[in-house]
């Protein structure tokens, strides 16, 4: 069994529990995937599996290096590793679902966070800004960031304007609250990374809280 699996994010709605908590959730179609490859620690290093998702209808249009990656395999658009169980005997052409996954249980989303181009210190980092009265003439702005004559220099990481999203990032411990498999749809508590339609990785919590006694 894999410890993750690759989904694509369809938005959020919200759901009603029996006792009528209306919990927003975000709804991922998520696999099937295909094992494409599977690596080894004396061929390539480490352990892990390759799988596919998201099959491409129209094989004229993969060339013929993708091809002989994909020999005996259906290509696809996405390719991602994941670990597996120790133990366990994984083949290429072998599927999994989301039959991996619990309602309840905690996983960890990773995806590509918007991204929103060069931004200002108010929008990027929270600033407070200046006085918004006439004749101020400090509204937006970020400040002084110099040093007296020692150190005499702007240290690393002084939170100034610059790019922002368009990121990897990791949400840890989110609570899938449903499971629809006869459409493939997971629905996790909570919102996601990454824009509607984009490509996502769900995988089983690393850092779950551990039970009180």
């Amino acid at each position: 069994m894999l410890n993750g699996m690759v989904g694509r994010k369809l938005g959020m709605t919200q759901i009603f529990t029996a006792t009528g908590e209306r919990i927003p959730v975000t709804v991922v179609e998520v696999g099937p995937v295909t094992v494409v490859q599977v690596k080894t620690a004396a061929n390539d290093g480490y352990d892990a599996v390759q799988v596919g998702f998201d099959p491409i209808t129209h094989e004229n249009r993969v060339n013929k290096p993708t091809r002989g990656h994909f020999k005996g395999v259906a290509p696809t658009k996405v390719l991602r590793e994941f670990r597996a169980d120790a133990g366990e005997a994984v083949q290429p052409g072998q599927t999994f679902d989301l039959s991996m996954f619990a309602v309840g249980e905690k996983v960890d989303v990773i995806g590509i966070s918007k991204g929103k181009g060069f931004q200002g210190v108010i929008k990027r980092h929270h600033f407070a800004g200046g006085p918004a009265a006439h004749g101020s003439r400090f509204h937006r702005r970020p400040g002084s960031i110099g040093n007296r004559t020692f150190p005499g220099r702007v240290f690393k990481n002084k939170r100034m304007p610059g790019h922002q999203g368009a990121r990897r990032v990791t949400i840890q411990n989110l609570v899938i609250s449903r499971l629809v498999p006869e459409r493939n749809l997971i629905l996790i508590r909570g919102a996601i990374p990454s824009h509607t339609g984009a490509v996502v990785e769900i995988r089983k919590a690393r850092k779950v809280a551990a039970a009180k006694a």
